[in-house]
């Protein structure tokens, strides 16, 4: 898909027309021209040519249904990675990457291992967005929410990551209300801080794993640069600024992060207004193996006895390497 060059068509075109185009493609989720029947043949035409919607993409669904995995194949040839997440309640999740590889290497994600290509632009984060619509729409379903949770580090791409928010927030396009955005960080400190700023109410999430800076400098280099205080220290104002919950994310490693001592450290931690906790069952990669279920059971209970809010993420799409990378990982791509 390429939408890119979509303003330069429009300039000669009368203003009503970008309300019908944008209606045309995140309304009605049209994937060929030939379907906006309220433009003219000519216009169609042109936009066919020069903006074609088509996406090219392998799909991969697991056999609960639960779990579908988009491999979508960029106009350059790299390939990136979009997962869609059906609840219980009905509410379809798409999980979407910022970047093609990342820049951050950290151990336990399957995209650290690929180093990194690029950020992706606005369009292409969309993109990812408009592909499950369209897939839904087939089965009477519709996007709720959106997770910046894939391939990538959303503040590193802060300017395109907003830009593809505000597409598919705009009220006559997508309208997908800005409380159903999530942005996941591992803890970039100048983006917690630009997000404070923004006049929209996307949710943040900290990628945060570990419950000290020596282990978590052992997975996530990044710490290096932003140690744990600095983050704690960023959200605290955040929280300040915005009146908004946080949620830290804790990925549950097998003999690596999972011991009692471990929870009681991490209790003292997030215990802090406005703040809750996401266990994960981890999505193995390589080195490291989950936690089994009863040592995130004890884990858990120990940090709900410490007062601390705590919500488990359900584990989707093992048999179809879910997690961020997996797929392209094992494919003869370019990343």
């Amino acid at each position: 898909m390429n939408l890119s060059k979509l303003n330069n068509i429009l300039e000669s075109e009368p203003d009503y027309r970008a309300k019908q185009i944008k209606k045309a493609v995140f309304g009605n989720l049209i994937d060929d021209w030939s379907q906006a029947t309220v433009l003219p043949s000519a216009l169609r035409e042109k936009l066919k040519k020069e903006c074609p919607l088509d996406i090219g993409a392998e799909i991969f669904v697991s056999k609960d249904k639960k779990t579908a995995k988009a491999l979508i194949t960029l106009n350059d040839g790299l390939r990136i990675e979009s997962v869609l997440m059906r609840h219980k309640d009905e509410r379809n999740t798409i999980c979407v990457s910022s970047q093609a590889g990342c820049p951050l290497g950290c151990l336990f994600c399957a995209t650290g291992k690929m180093g990194f290509k690029r950020n992706l632009d606005s369009s292409e984060i969309v993109e990812q967005v408009l592909f499950f619509a369209r897939y839904l729409k087939k089965q009477n379903g519709k996007v709720v929410n959106v997770v910046f949770m894939g391939m990538g580090e959303p503040f590193l791409n802060y300017n395109n990551v907003i830009s593809a928010i505000k597409i598919l927030n705009d009220k006559e396009g997508f309208n997908l209300g800005a409380r159903h955005f999530s942005i996941s960080t591992v803890g970039i400190t100048e983006g917690i801080k630009r997000l404070a700023e923004e006049k929209m109410e996307i949710n943040l999430a900290i990628s945060l794993h570990a419950p000290n800076d020596e282990l978590r400098l052992k997975i996530i280099p990044a710490n290096k640069k932003y140690p744990i205080k600095k983050v704690i220290s960023a959200v605290d104002e955040y929280i300040k600024k915005t009146g908004r919950r946080v949620m830290f994310e804790y990925i549950m490693i097998k003999n690596l992060n999972d011991s009692d001592e471990q929870a009681l450290e991490l209790a003292k931690l997030v215990k802090r207004p406005l703040c809750f906790l996401n266990l994960i069952s981890y999505n193995a990669t390589g080195i490291f193996e989950p936690s089994l279920p009863k040592r995130i059971e004890a884990f858990r209970k120990i940090l709900e006895k410490k007062g601390i809010s705590v919500t488990q993420r359900y584990k989707f799409g093992q048999e179809i390497k879910a997690a961020c990378g997996q797929l392209a990982g094992r494919q003869n791509c370019k990343i």
